[in-house]
């Protein structure tokens, strides 16, 4: 059974931003643009830049990211072993971002306390 309904979401959220496309062709134009120029160097295939695209859709909480670059990981012939282990490096990268921030937040509670000794 699905979260949700990934194709409807997938159909309404490319409406809506092709009706942003027309209001402010130079904001998605730029998006599109800058989504492209990846590929022209050519130096990855269009599946790893997929499974790339998903790993950090899943690290940013971008649903519509989700649901775009998971139906193309697909297309480009990414199995579903490839995509839980490109999942495996979001999880990864998130726990490492929560590692990275807890020694920050030591580091402020200590200048807290230096600061209330002073």
């Amino acid at each position: 059974m699905s979260i949700m309904n990934w194709k409807n979401y997938r159909d309404a959220l490319i409406g809506r931003i092709g009706e942003l496309g027309k209001l402010s062709p130079d904001s998605v134009g730029g998006y599109m643009m800058a989504s492209g120029a990846g590929a022209k160097t050519g130096h990855l295939n269009e599946k790893t830049r997929q499974l790339i695209s998903l790993a950090v859709a899943v690290t940013t909480r971008c649903d519509g990211c989700i649901s775009v670059h998971s139906q193309k990981a697909v297309e480009n012939g990414a199995t579903k072993e490839e995509v839980a282990e490109a999942l495996g490096v979001a999880i990864a990268m998130n726990a490492g971002a929560a590692l990275v921030y807890s020694a920050r937040a030591l580091d402020a509670v200590d200048e807290v306390a230096i600061e209330r000794v002073a």
